[in-house]
């Protein structure tokens, strides 16, 4: 997953002439290498305004306006539950005690490099975003949080709140939240909202069980904000421009822009910014085209669902349209698989590595993952007893819903849409046994090999 120096930065014309209605937005301003200064992205997006005031009753009312505004824009959570942002931020305020905000840019996804994008190049977007929604949640405290494999992204976190500190002109000044930068482990689980705050109070790094939820009590038992970093981004461009801005691009259900990781046997794979609703074909063309020919695709990560090939023309990238695929977006990802690939050893390579991100708290996800991957171990390698692919799927049913936290579910979903999606291949490798595309080197990316800079940044709109 390396990216090219050189960064796509024309956006497409707006829907009906109306230039609000273009890219980029998130993007508006990125530089092909390196951080956007404050001085830079002040110039670029003008100056945030404040919810926050003199007075409890004025300061109030801002609040509750911004959050009014987010819920009429209908921001959902970038994170992959798409969850409505404006909900999550109204339960974080009319909680008991004094709320703490996650900016959560863990991004344990190996096929991800949307959060380190947005940290390492526009940090200030992302702080804009946060301090506004612990404003309109009464946070005096946020703590952005950064994987442990992106130095870049900590460094520049880091250097700009030490930027902030030094200015003045970095938007209305008064009581302002403390801010601070937190590492946090890089595997697969580590971002899920109770692994984050209980890795945050000392533990470790993996999911809790629930209730309470965060927003009733999170980190050191105050209600938690826990917001992906790209979901605080939004925010941050919401607050400037409003929601009927922000609806101007994407579909009613889905509305706005969002960052989208495509990679794959692309031109320039890379982080780009798309309207929902996007199609496919549009997003591949921003990239450059293909470099090979396409066996199938993964949307939404390694949780998420592939789509084979013959049924990829006119997919259309929004939740409304991709479910007519059993599949969605999730955190933004796009993984073309070429034909040089197998699909049967990809997938019984990325089951096992799923199964060694289990937290080890309960059976589904232990025994069940394990016993999955080991099975997809077998048919790979054409050693495999007979109705193996039956035998896939009597485990996927007693793994799905049952696990302490989503993990072994989004590995079922994986496992079961590529029995679907390549079921031709798992029959071939079923009777004849491994295949010469099963020598080949892996495609898809995993921890374990060299994930590259998060350096190209690209707009993609509707075709």
């Amino acid at each position: 997953m390396s990216s090219p120096a050189s960064a796509i930065t024309e956006p497409p014309s707006g829907r009906d002439g109306d230039p609000a209605g273009t890219l980029p937005r998130l993007l508006a301003g990125i530089r092909p290498h390196g951080t956007m200064t404050l001085e830079e992205h002040l110039s670029v997006h003008g100056s945030p305004p404040s919810v926050a005031s003199r007075g409890r009753r004025r300061g109030r009312d801002g609040a509750e306006m911004l959050i009014d505004e987010i819920d009429r824009a209908g921001l959902l959570g970038r994170g992959g539950a798409a969850f409505p942002t404006a909900v999550k931020l109204r339960a974080v305020a009319r909680a008991r005690g004094r709320p703490i905000v996650l900016a959560n840019g863990a991004e344990g996804e190996p096929a991800s490099l949307k959060d380190r994008t947005l940290m390492e190049m526009l940090p200030h977007l992302v702080l804009d975003g946060a301090i506004l929604a612990a404003e309109a949640v009464g946070a005096g405290e946020i703590i952005v949080c950064a994987c442990e494999s992106s130095g870049a992204s900590l460094r520049s976190m880091q250097s700009a709140i030490a930027e902030r500190a030094q200015s003045r002109d970095s938007g209305p000044h008064g009581r302002r939240p403390k801010l601070q930068v937190v590492e946090v482990p890089g595997h697969y689980v580590a971002g899920e909202e109770s692994a984050l705050v209980n890795h945050l109070g000392g533990g470790p790094a993996i999911p809790t069980y629930r209730p309470p939820m965060p927003f009733e009590q999170g980190l050191r038992r105050r209600p938690t904000l826990i917001d992906n970093v790209e979901t605080l981004a939004h925010i941050a461009l919401i607050a400037r421009h409003g929601a009927a801005w922000f609806r101007q691009l994407g579909t009613a259900g889905q509305p706005g822009s969002t960052l989208v990781t495509l990679s794959g046997p692309v031109v320039h794979p890379g982080v780009y910014e798309i309207e929902h609703g996007a199609s496919l074909t549009s997003l591949i063309e921003a990239g450059g085209g293909t470099t090979a020919r396409v066996r199938g695709a993964l949307l939404g990560g390694y949780a998420g669902s592939w789509i084979g090939a013959e049924r990829l023309h006119g997919v259309a990238l929004s939740s409304e349209h991709l479910a007519a695929h059993d599949a969605s977006l999730g955190a933004g990802i796009v993984l073309l698989l070429s034909e040089e690939a197998c699909p049967v050893a990809e997938t019984a390579r990325v089951s096992r590595w799923l199964a060694g991100q289990s937290a080890g708290q309960c059976g589904p996800c232990v025994n069940g993952l394990d016993s999955l991957a080991g099975t997809l171990a077998e048919i790979a390698a054409g050693a495999a007893p007979a109705r193996a692919t039956q035998r896939i799927e009597r485990l996927a049913a007693l793994v799905s819903r049952r696990g302490a936290c989503g993990h072994p579910d989004g590995a079922v979903n994986l496992i079961l849409s590529a029995l679907q999606a390549f079921a031709a291949d798992f029959a071939e490798h079923a009777r004849h046994g491994r295949c010469e595309r099963c020598l080949r080197a892996a495609e898809l990316p995993l921890p374990s090999r060299t994930a590259g800079s998060a350096a190209t940044a690209g707009t993609a709109g509707r075709r």
